[in-house]
Formats: structure tokens, C-alpha cells, sequence
């Protein structure tokens, strides 16, 4: 094979399509814009414009709301962090928190902390750090010796009512 001989496949390459050029070309008159009006300007055009009728964002209900407390919490399984372990990414002797998460390499980045998840089995005792654990990790790390400690203040149980001061009888 030579330079000369070496060619593109067949239709790899097409011509760019003339707009405009005339009445046979199929493209001409508008250009392949339509008729008239916003929609063959450019860059101006209505999103979501149902044309007087009520548009469907507006038609559908809305629903939830976006709680701008809510902590970004990344979520760690005991597989991922005895597999670290195993390869020599964390050190079982030292406290295993985010930091040491994300030096690991078991976390990309820390936003607002880790919770940790009871799947898989954890062989060696660890003292790991974090912001929130399920009841199964907490028990299979305490399991193989190690400790949990939970940053984050427990969630609140059962709603009870407050002891204590007047409930709105007559005095």
C-alpha cells in the first residue's frame, strides 16, 4: 500500500448543504427555516410555549421540597474500607475518618461527612470516625473489636411529649 492509494470511506466525508440557493436545491427560499416569525430568527424562541394553552410545567402539581439543611453525606460500606485495608490504602491502627477515607482512595472527595453502611464484613478493629452509622455496621465493627464514633447528634426517637409545664387547662 502507498500514501497515494490510501482513501477515506465512502461517505466519510459530504458536502456541506448550500442553503438558500434556489428552488431546486430543496433548501432555498427559507433555508430550511420554516415560515415566518420568532421561530426563524435566531436565538429568539419561547421554551416550553404551548401557544396560548396552559404549559405542561404549569399543568403538573407540584411536589416535595428542596431542604437546604440537609448534609451531603457520602456513603461507605464495610467491604470498601476492609478492601482498602487489604491493599494497604488505610491503616487498621489509626482512626479511619474522612480524611483518611479520601487518602485511601475510597472516597473521591469528603463533602459534608460519611455514613457508614452494614454491607460486607470488616476483619480488623477499627476506630472509625463518622458523621452517621446504621445499627448492623455499628454492631460488625464492635464485632471484630473496633469502635464507632458517631459527629453527627443521634436522630430524634419516638415523639414524646414534653414533661413538665402547663398543657392549657384553666388556672
Amino acid at each position: 500500500m502507498k500514501l497515494n492509494e490510501i482513501s477515506d470511506n465512502a461517505g466519510a466525508r459530504r458536502e456541506r448543504t448550500r442553503i438558500g440557493r434556489g428552488i431546486g436545491s430543496g433548501k432555498g427560499k427559507t433555508g430550511g427555516r420554516g415560515g415566518k416569525g420568532q421561530t426563524a430568527r435566531a436565538g429568539a424562541r419561547i421554551k416550553g410555549f404551548e401557544g396560548g394553552q396552559m404549559p405542561l410545567h404549569r399543568r403538573l402539581p407540584k411536589r416535595g421540597f428542596n431542604n437546604i439543611f440537609a448534609l451531603k453525606l457520602n456513603v461507605v460500606n464495610l467491604d470498601r474500607i476492609q478492601a482498602a485495608i487489604d491493599r494497604g490504602a488505610i491503616d487498621a491502627r489509626e482512626a479511619v475518618d474522612v480524611e483518611a477515607l479520601v487518602r485511601g482512595r475510597v472516597l473521591r472527595r469528603a463533602k459534608d461527612g460519611v455514613r457508614l453502611l452494614g454491607r460486607g464484613e470488616i476483619k480488623a478493629p477499627l476506630q472509625l470516625v463518622v458523621h452517621g452509622a446504621s445499627k448492623s455496621a455499628i454492631a460488625a465493627v464492635e464485632r471484630a473489636g473496633g469502635t464507632v464514633k458517631v459527629l453527627a447528634p443521634p436522630a430524634p426517637s419516638s415523639p414524646t411529649h414534653a414533661t413538665g409545664g402547663d398543657q392549657g387547662g384553666a388556672a
